[in-house]
């Protein structure tokens, strides 16, 4: 990764969700988790499960299932090795990522997947040269919705509020973008509606990372002005 890539004249970044933003993999995890719960006795619907698929596991299982429960989200990763080598990154990611790293921008990624997951997805994505700096929830303390993973991402990358915007796929990006005071602009590949993401606060919507590359003198006015 090009971490450290001249990074003080980069005044302005994109911070990226991965999970179904720039990987096609959110209804894997969604299956994952329905086989998690299903043997552990609790009966949750798949259409549930796939609403909050974006929140880190330990937001997604009290929201699901009324409390904590250990070992859950061990049991989750199990499932999800087995499906995981079905995800892929979605069409022109790689392109849409190193068109913006040579405008002279930050490419940020900020996941929820854990450091075996997240290896094999930055392996499907094939950008490691245009890719700045990775946060995962290995470095905060409460995941998304919360602000912490995206207030991380800007203190590691030198940025504040006002130099960078947010890229994801679920409300749960936009819930804690918004509690980071971050624009954020978003895609549906995730399967989340275009209404859900407009009144979670997305400034744009757009179907997919081919659809961003093909709009990027659009959205990226927006981190324009920003800086």
């Amino acid at each position: 990764m090009a971490a450290g890539s001249n990074q003080a004249q980069r005044r302005c970044g994109v911070i990226f969700d991965v999970d179904g933003t720039l990987v096609d993999s959110t209804y894997l995890h969604t299956l994952a988790w329905a086989r998690t719960f299903r043997e552990a006795g609790h009966d949750v619907e798949t259409y549930k499960i796939h609403r909050a698929v974006g929140m880190g596991s330990d937001q997604l299982i009290p929201a699901l299932i009324g409390r904590e429960q250990p070992g859950l989200s061990d049991e989750q990763t199990e499932h999800y090795r087995e499906l995981g080598e079905e995800a892929r990154a979605f069409p022109k990611v790689s392109e849409l990522l190193r068109s913006l790293h040579d405008q002279g921008l930050q490419v940020i990624l900020a996941t929820s997947a854990k450091p075996e997951e997240l290896k094999r997805l930055l392996a499907k994505i094939d950008a490691d040269d245009a890719i700045d700096r990775v946060v995962s929830s290995e470095e905060v303390s409460t995941s998304k919705p919360a602000p912490d993973i995206f207030e991380t991402a800007l203190e590691q990358s030198g940025l504040n509020a006002g130099q960078a915007l947010v890229v994801g796929d679920s409300v749960w990006d936009l819930k804690s973008a918004s509690r980071c005071g971050l624009p954020a602009v978003a895609a549906l590949c995730g399967g989340t509606s275009r209404d859900e993401l407009e009144a979670a606060g997305a400034a744009r919507v757009y179907e997919d990372p081919a659809h961003l590359l093909a709009d990027l003198p659009t959205w990226t006015q927006l981190i324009q002005a920003l800086d």
